[in-house]
């Protein structure tokens, strides 16, 4: 039997990024990181064979998985007691977290090559999250929680960090999986940051300065945000037009940000 055929019988699919977690000492370690409590509304993005949603229903009254996967789903449906897990099938992209009941905390095993979709689609609903914890590609972990001046700090990681707080957790080796991906992987908790700490006034330009100055990366603020506001503007902030979009922290560009839009 070709080994991306699991124990289990299901061939990995790889039109669903899937890559499944087989070593129980990481899924253990990942269940005591999670701390499940049986009053949680959990949902785990992509159940797949189980890995997760075995342990966890064990300490959970409800769990709500979203799959898109039919075979998968016909699994979850034998394998499992239907008064304890709740099915929604489909596209975890397409899913209006906004029909379970709040707070919810999140949790999967994110298909690698849709991930940061899922990311900004997972913050869309960020008032309604206590946490998340999600197994990703590890050069993408480490994107999300780098800090200013550092090659891995990026477009991605302001605007996640301007939302949530967040913290790599575990590293996880390709042979934990089957089959096994070619890359490194890594838990991360995410914890949403309350709406009345958001430094950001106009999440939209927020996004648009954000994405102006780190589009030519190797480029002075001067010349990525020209197009913004003059460099006398950013004097005025005290910052240095002369710096990289990498040098500046998130206080920072929503500083930039709220000035063109009048809440300076």
């Amino acid at each position: 039997m070709p080994f991306w055929i699991i124990e289990m019988g299901h061939e990995a699919k790889k039109r669903f990024g899937q890559n499944f977690l087989v070593d129980q000492n990481i899924i253990a370690d990942i269940v005591r990181a999670i701390r499940p409590e049986a009053d949680d509304n959990m949902v785990e993005i992509g159940p797949g064979l189980g890995a997760l949603t075995r342990p966890l229903l064990k300490h959970l009254n409800i769990l709500h998985v979203v799959e898109i996967d039919r075979d998968i789903i016909a699994r979850l449906k034998t394998d499992y007691p239907q008064d304890k897990i709740v099915i929604h099938e489909g596209d975890a992209l397409k899913f209006d977290f906004a029909t379970l009941a709040a707070p919810l905390r999140i949790v999967g095993n994110l298909p690698y090559n849709i991930s940061s979709p899922l990311l900004f689609h997972f913050a869309d609903y960020a008032a309604r999250i206590t946490d998340m914890h999600f197994m990703l590609q590890n050069e993408v972990v480490e994107r999300m929680v780098a800090a200013p001046s550092t090659p891995e700090y990026g477009r991605l990681s302001v605007m996640l960090q301007y939302r949530f707080h967040m913290e790599k957790l575990i590293d996880v080796p390709p042979q934990s999986f089957r089959p096994a991906p070619k890359v490194d992987s890594a838990i991360v908790r995410m914890i949403p940051i309350p709406a009345g700490e958001i430094c950001v006034k106009d999440e939209a330009l927020f996004a648009k300065v954000v994405s102006a100055a780190f589009g030519q990366r190797r480029k002075t603020l001067r010349n990525t945000l020209k197009n913004y506001l003059p460099e006398a503007d950013l004097l005025q902030l005290g910052i240095d037009p002369q710096l990289r979009a990498e040098n500046l922290g998130v206080p920072e560009f929503a500083l930039i940000a709220n000035h063109l839009s009048g809440h300076a």
